[in-house]
């Protein structure tokens, strides 16, 4: 103790001592001590100095203290006095008052320089990320924050350790499911530095469910409301989405974007914008345009658009856009968010044209917002974002183009209400020069990429002045521009020029009929260029050098005083070629030119650089390097080159036909391969399908055969015991009931053989027609390129699945036929059972029991004959489906098979019927019956056999009695 007592100041006779050693009397305490009581406390005396002697202490005690991480592990205490105490010599995050007490003995970057000593051995700060999976908090804690520390002085190579370290990521994500708030709120933090600038750990974070927990977080907070957590957390997503696809399309499709929509719910009150609400909701809006920058991939900005759109943020957006009371940043933010949520997009855009801002009468938000823009008391960033709004309103817009010029048109003009032309040709030629050229760079966007539009337009008059006839826009800009430089040549009319001169190289920029109105007056274009003037007039003059070049590339020579040739005898003389291509290249070297072709929205520092417009830097970009070459063109070359052009024109005609005669068959062999891959399943399953019913086949057939077997037993019973049953002949009822059936039977042959007919009608009339189909089938295949060999294999193999159904429906066939038989034997033999009343004692109980015997037979012969019919029925579906793979004349053939199935079926029937019939009428022809019948003949020498066999079996009967009696 009184050892401790002198390092932390207590009383004393002799001298103090000095810190540097105090701090090595402390360090050889650790590394000596084997009490872990002394160590503890001698890690805490360091950790107590180590803010105000933090080289001495980082310098001596960092490899001890590393020391005490690996070795104490069990004791929670000293493991955390020993993190805490490498938090404050590794971190710069250092109070104010200690910042001035220790400025002098600092050393630069002191931080850096201890953070690259720990992790020159990787093994500290793997044994870092150990510790910091325990749950005590008094190591957890101090664990995060040096981990927090080490990555903010060497991010990279920290990172790096990090990722190829067991289950790094992995035991850091933990720290979001903390039910501690503050272990909670520093692993965000300690997130936010481990995902800068690294895109695997930003996918690793992502797949650790990192956008669940870090919306629950948000929602917990209180969303927009929430505190500075909130923030943390917004700038994490957007670490972890910014700049990757694969992160964003993750998010997308887990539905997050559907969870962003209540951030943006703010209410009525204009009373709660503090300053946190005002941070969260920048950052939230940040994060959408992360989703939908343009600089991301079309597809996956697309998709994003048409979610929020789905999901109602959009709209909420457009609810903030209108409302009333919200701050001036936040309204400028929303308004770029909303940008570039419906850039592009059909179906965004045609919402945004629907939206009306709440005023009496109600306006079109985009009136309301064009309002502002040509307002020069608005504050310049809304005025940018006004403009940038307009311009993705109209980025791929026809739609929206036509409609905003059809507001310019005469016929359209509504004088009792406020239009976009009208506003635009207000700001066009008012005398704010920053209003001039908003209004010039809007105009251009309405005509981008149209030429129909470019055209309409010329068909618009202005009214200058009382009793003066009015002018078209052309004109007026074109004298605008023509005395621009006589009225003011200060710098505010250098920007309403070059915004006149931008609109008029896009007006006529690939449309002749532009070109020749405005050749009625150049404007005397040749005098602007041809003049030296000072630096800031130079961009003016490579801006009337691309218009007059534009008038040269694209003139029809349809003006004999304009012609091509003429234009460029002129440059010649006035200007020079040299000179004309020279005061051209000024336009690409301006430094304003750089900033504006690096992304589309428009961010200026001031207005005074407010000079090009992004779209407009890719029409240069597009037309420098053609019209240079115009310049030095002669008129027979250029000749040739329209030549050229016409055809080039008709190649590409050629080449859009058969692209698109490609992508058809394309297309068409992508349904035969997926066509083919079905038939392909569909075989197999009929393949496993027929197999199965084989084997089906084979197992009713055996048991048909053991049937047919005991049947033919008790037949021979039967028989042996036959002279007992026909004692005294038939009964007058029997034979009744026998006419009757044989009425029956021939109803049914006569309608049997009327549906025999019509089925040969409809056989002749599916012949014929398959003859036809067979052609059409023939041309469809020989069309048919890719798949052809693949088609034929499977015709193959239908054939085979075809007979191999033909021999098991013979099969069926010769079955049905041997039931037949049997079903003729017994109704043969039911006759014969009748009652015998004056038979004695014995033969009636042999009569009773034949009679269960046979009715027993019967009922197997009949469940076998269901079975089969079954069996059949599922042949039938086999066949039916084996059918599908046909094309259009499937249906037609399946009909043709069925119909000749059924003729079979009922010529089998008919079959069998005549037996039944010949059979019951010899019956009747026994018994004494008078029958009529077709062949006499026949059947009497049937009936003579018949009554032979009986005489034969009467002799027998009597003379078994005899023997009996």
């Amino acid at each position: 103790m009184n050892f401790l007592r002198g390092v932390m100041g207590g009383p004393s006779a002799g001298p103090q001592p000095s810190g540097a050693d105090t701090i090595q009397k402390l360090c050889d305490r650790v590394a000596s001590s084997t009490l872990l009581d002394d160590r503890r406390d001698a890690v805490r005396a360091l950790k107590s100095l180590s803010k105000k002697y933090r080289l001495e202490v980082g310098i001596q005690a960092m490899e001890h203290l590393i020391h005490v991480l690996q070795t104490d592990r069990s004791d929670s205490e000293i493991i955390g006095y020993a993190l805490d105490t490498l938090y404050n010599v590794i971190s710069n995050d250092l109070e104010e008052e200690e910042q001035e007490e220790n400025s002098a003995k600092q050393v630069d970057d002191l931080g850096s320089q201890f953070t690259e000593i720990f992790i020159k051995q990787q093994e500290n700060v793997t044994l870092v990320l150990t510790l910091v999976e325990e749950f005590d908090f008094h190591v957890r804690w101090p664990g995060v924050k040096l981990l927090t520390s080490l990555l903010k002085q060497q991010g990279p190579q920290v990172q790096q350790i990090i990722l190829v370290s067991p289950m790094g990521v992995s035991r850091l994500m933990d720290l979001l499911a903390d039910s501690r708030e503050v272990i909670r709120n520093d692993g965000v933090l300690l997130l936010q530095q481990l995902t800068k600038s690294n895109a695997a750990i930003q996918k690793i974070v992502a797949f650790e469910n990192a956008f669940e927990r870090l919306l629950d977080i948000i929602t917990e907070e209180g969303n927009s409301d929430g505190g500075i957590v909130v923030e943390d957390c917004l700038i994490l997503l957007q670490n972890l989405l910014k700049n990757n696809n694969s992160n964003q399309n993750f998010f997308k499709e887990g539905s997050y974007i559907q969870r962003m929509k209540p951030w943006f719910e703010v209410g009525d009150d204009n009373c709660g914008w503090s300053a946190q609400k005002v941070t969260n909701l920048h950052l939230m809006l940040q994060l959408v345009r992360v989703l939908v920058s343009p600089t991301n991939p079309p597809g996956a900005t697309s998709s994003c658009q048409k979610a929020m759109f789905h999901c109602g943020l959009l709209q909420q957006l457009c609810t903030i856009l209108m409302a009333t009371g919200v701050p001036a940043d936040i309204l400028t933010e929303t308004i770029n968010t909303v940008s570039e949520v419906i850039r592009g997009c059909q179906t965004n855009q045609d919402y945004f044209a629907s939206v009306n801002a709440p005023s009496n009468p109600p306006r079109p938000a985009i009136v309301v917002l064009l309002m502002s823009m040509v307002n020069e008391r608005q504050p310049f960033v809304l005025r940018c974002a006004v403009l940038y709004c307009f311009q993705c309103f109209l980025y791929k817009n026809q739609k929206g183009q036509g409609e905003i010029v059809s507001t310019l048109l005469p016929s359209t003009i509504d004088g009792n209400s406020v239009s976009a032309g009208q506003l635009l040709c207000g700001g066009l030629f008012s005398t704010d020069s920053l209003s001039n050229w908003c209004a010039a760079v809007a105009l251009a966007h309405a005509l981008q990429e149209n030429a129909t539009l470019k055209e309409q337009l010329l068909r618009v008059q202005l009214a200058t002045s009382i009793g003066n006839p009015p002018v078209s826009l052309l004109q007026q800009c074109t004298n605008i521009l023509s005395q621009g430089d006589k009225i003011d040549r200060r710098g505010s009319k250098v920007q309403t020029r070059v915004g006149l001169l931008m609109l008029l190289c896009t007006w006529l920029s690939n449309c002749s009929i532009a070109v020749t109105h405005f050749l009625h007056n150049p404007a005397n274009l040749t005098g602007q260029i041809a003049e030296n003037l000072g630096e800031e007039e130079q961009l003016v003059q490579g801006l009337c050098a691309l218009l007059l070049g534009i008038s040269i590339y694209y003139n029809d020579n349809s003006l004999e005083n304009y012609r091509k040739e003429k234009l460029k005898q002129l440059i010649e003389k006035r200007i020079g070629r040299e000179n004309f291509i020279e005061k051209l290249g000024f336009i690409s070297k301006h430094e304003l030119y750089s900033r504006a072709a690096q992304k589309p929205q428009p961010s200026f520092s001031s207005p005074d650089h407010m000079m090009f417009d992004h779209e407009f830097t890719k029409l240069v970009k597009e037309l420098e390097g053609v019209i240079s070459k115009a310049i030095y063109k002669s008129s027979e070359e250029d000749k040739k080159e329209e030549e050229v052009k016409k055809t080039l024109e008709q190649h590409d005609n050629i080449v859009t036909h058969y692209k698109k005669v490609i992508r058809e068959q394309d297309q068409e062999l992508e349904e035969l391969k997926q066509r083919i891959n079905t038939l392909t399943s569909q075989n197999e399953q009929l393949q496993a399908t027929v197999t199965q019913q084989v084997s089906q086949i084979q197992q009713h057939k055996d048991q048909y055969n053991l049937l047919k077997v005991q049947l033919g037993k008790d037949t021979q019973h039967h028989n042996s015991h036959g002279d007992t049953l026909q004692m005294n002949g038939i009964q007058t009822e029997e034979v009744s009931k026998l006419r009757e059936e044989l009425e029956e039977w021939k109803n049914k042959h006569e309608l049997l053989q009327g549906q025999l007919k019509e089925k040969d009608s409809v056989i002749e009339k599916l012949n014929s027609s398959q003859l036809e189909m067979g052609a059409t089938e023939q041309s469809l295949q020989t069309s048919r390129f890719g798949g052809l060999e693949h088609s034929n294999e499977l015709q193959k193999e239908l054939e085979m699945l075809r007979s191999q159904i033909q021999l098991q429906s013979a099969e069926i066939s010769k079955l049905q036929m041997e039931n037949q038989k049997l079903q003729v034997m017994n109704t043969t033999a039911d006759p014969l059972l009748g009652d015998s009343g004056a038979t004695a004692t014995k033969s009636s109980e042999l009569e009773g029991r034949l009679e269960q015997e046979i009715k027993e037979l019967k009922s197997q012969v009949k469940s076998l004959s269901e079975e089969k019919e079954s069996l059949k029925q599922q042949l039938d579906s086999s066949t039916s489906t084996v059918a599908i793979l046909q094309e259009k004349n499937s249906k037609l053939q399946r009909e043709l098979a069925e119909s000749k199935k059924e003729q079979d079926d009922l010529l089998v029937l008919l079959a069998d019927q005549d037996q039944t019939i010949s059979a019951q009428k010899m019956k009747l022809k026994d018994f004494g019956v008078a029958v009529e019948d077709e062949d006499d003949t026949e059947s009497g020498d049937q009936a003579d056999e018949d009554e032979d066999g009986d005489e034969e079996e009467q002799d027998e009967n009597a003379v078994a009695c005899y023997h009996e009696n």
